[in-house]
């Protein structure tokens, strides 16, 4: 089955006529983004600018400064998503808001020529660079659309990786709610998202960026309450500044 093929399997609604015209599958058509916009973040996003330095500049630089000096870098981001997600040869990665698709490469050589990683993101130049920078025959699948209500069939994929993003959505709960529909049991997740500090100063700040911004700033507990409600179980949290990466296990 080729990537194509495995990519439209794994959709609810496959469509009659599929638009892989650009590279990657588009069920946004002529949309400039899916849902609401939050903010000049997510704008940003969408311009032909910063997806060109997107992978290389703009995603390090803001990480270190949100995640502080003593904070991972992006390679060791790639490495703890991959143990926070526990890939396997063979399994299916879907990996939410994927930009560039770094993150999504990766996965795809974790999960083997059997296996495949799907890149999702609504925004087209950014998908536009993924699917460049990903090498002809990885088994690596793009797809635009929307991010918080991904359109697969239930109990569909081994893994959900969303680094990154789920700060930037207009509804970030109705997210946490479709990951968990798409896992499988025993899937796993992984996340990398804000987190305020608790010294009262910092949060205010924090707080007054993030609206300013239009990215949302979670309380340090706020992340794992959700998850811990959509029956997520085996849940582990590592700060770093005002970020936390979160893993979990669907049940």
């Amino acid at each position: 089955m080729t990537t194509h093929a495995k990519l439209l399997d794994l959709l609810a609604e496959p469509p009659a006529e599929p638009d892989f015209a650009a590279g990657y599958l588009n069920l946004l058509g002529a949309e400039v983004q899916a849902g609401p916009p939050t903010g000049l973040v997510q704008r940003l996003m969408r311009t032909n600018l910063v997806p060109m330095v997107y992978e290389r500049w703009w995603r390090p630089a803001l990480g270190r400064v949100i995640k502080g000096p003593t904070g991972p870098s992006m390679a060791e981001e790639h490495d703890i998503a991959v143990r926070l997600l526990r890939l396997k040869p063979g399994g299916v990665a879907l990996d939410v808001a994927c930009g560039t698709g770094g993150f999504t490469r990766r996965f795809g050589v974790e999960v083997g020529p059997t296996g495949l990683a799907v890149g999702l993101d609504a925004s087209a130049p950014m998908l536009e660079r993924a699917v460049a920078a990903t090498p002809a025959g990885s088994p690596v699948g793009y797809l635009r659309a929307d991010a918080v209500r991904p359109p697969l069939r239930e109990s569909v994929v081994d893994a959900v990786c969303c680094f990154a993003a789920l700060h930037m959505f207009a509804e970030p709960t109705v997210a946490l709610t479709s990951f968990a529909r798409v896992l499988k049991p025993g899937g796993r997740l992984a996340l990398l998202t804000s987190a305020r500090e608790s010294w009262e100063p910092a949060r205010t700040v924090q707080t007054a960026m993030g609206w300013a911004s239009g990215q949302r700033m979670f309380a340090r507990d706020e992340v794992r309450n959700l998850l811990t409600e959509r029956g997520f179980t085996d849940i582990e949290v590592r700060f770093a500044g005002a970020t936390q990466f979160v893993g979990a296990t669907a049940t």
